[in-house]
């Protein structure tokens, strides 16, 4: 038991200690834009460029830079991606191909901000397209992804600063321009949209490969024994672990009615501090669980059951039943009942 609670310990403070996720405004644009995988339109040149792409646990400074600038109208979310790279080739035509066996761009979109129920758009330099909605992510007992959910009217487009698939020069690297339909994002019926000034839990992931030139053609590259190298995973918002599928750690996206060129301000509602906090017990308990086939005890799943969180103190209560357990609070915010179940899915009363 002892070590148990040192484990846990070490579970909550590494979490505690992560960097909060990273946010930015999509300010709006009462023009559409045009996708032709450029920033030309006057509204991307009002808008300021995210913080560029870090390893994805948050650790290293990727080799080559990635950044993205965000828009948005009645209709359309807008992404614009500059990806830097001096050998930009792509081999995968199909759509719904297993993208990221190429060098690709990815989009992660989780409106409801519940962890359960995001899209995943994957996009590679022959602007090929797999889009898949997630049922709940795989570390929640079971992949549940529907690949043939489709992003209905969605347009993109892709600038390739230099040639593609041509190993005899060095390349500046690509661009690609996304305008996804609001209307393919909604999460039930009644859902609004557009999201306006209300945000969204979102990030990017960029994979990249070294390389080896079979016939003078790319391929990802193998080591001495046969086995290909490992890719590389270079994020907006880093998520702390190898793994995309972590939405409580995507970064905070917020729809401002504010035009292009105005200045707009948002801040992390302290709503999710608590959240943070609440999916750090649940790494715990389902990390414990894999391993041990049983739930931690009360006392060691919820060893301080009041904490201080951004000055307000934060009492929690943990409930065991027949298939798993609920770990819920009330919040000193906005008094609301935030409950986080067994299965990573976040409720907000």
């Amino acid at each position: 038991m002892k070590w148990t609670w040192i484990l846990f310990f070490a579970v909550l403070i590494g979490a505690q200690a992560q960097e909060p996720p990273r946010t930015h405004i999509a300010y709006y644009t009462k023009t559409p834009i045009v996708v032709d995988g450029m920033d030309n339109d006057r509204a991307w040149g009002k808008v300021d460029w995210s913080d560029s792409f870090i390893d994805i646990e948050g650790v290293k400074t990727p080799t080559y830079d990635t950044k993205v600038k965000m828009l948005w109208d009645d209709n359309y979310y807008y992404i614009f991606a500059k990806i830097e790279e001096p050998h930009v080739w792509a081999t995968l035509k199909d759509h719904d191909a297993i993208m990221f066996h190429n060098n690709d761009f990815e989009v992660f979109i989780d409106p409801n901000g519940n962890t359960h129920g995001y899209y995943e758009l994957e996009f590679n330099a022959l602007n090929t397209l797999w889009d898949l909605f997630v049922v709940k992510p795989y570390r929640d007992q079971g992949n549940e992804t529907l690949n043939e959910w489709e992003a209905l009217g969605i347009k993109s487009a892709v600038n390739v600063e230099g040639t593609l698939n041509n190993p005899k020069d060095k390349d500046t690297g690509w661009t690609i321009e996304i305008a996804i339909p609001f209307k393919s994002l909604r999460t039930n019926y009644f859902h609004l949209d557009p999201p306006k000034d209300r945000f969204w839990r979102v990030n990017f992931s960029r994979v990249n490969w070294d390389f080896d030139l079979d016939d003078n053609r790319y391929a990802r590259k193998k080591g001495d024994d046969g086995n290909l190298l490992h890719e590389y995973n270079w994020v907006w918002s880093p998520q702390g672990v190898i793994s995309m599928h972590q939405p409580e750690t995507w970064g905070y996206v917020y729809f401002s009615s504010k035009k292009a060129g105005q200045k707009a301000s948002f801040v992390i509602p302290q709503d999710d501090w608590i959240k943070w906090k609440m999916y750090a017990v649940y790494r715990a308990q389902r990390d414990h669980f894999k391993k041990n086939r049983e739930w931690l005890t009360k006392e060691v799943a919820l060893p301080e059951s009041e904490m201080e969180i951004n000055g307000n103190k934060v009492k929690f209560s943990i409930e065991y039943h027949q298939t798993g357990w609920n770990l819920s609070t009330i919040s000193p915010f906005t008094n609301r009942a935030l409950i986080l179940t067994h299965t990573g899915k976040f409720i907000k009363r």
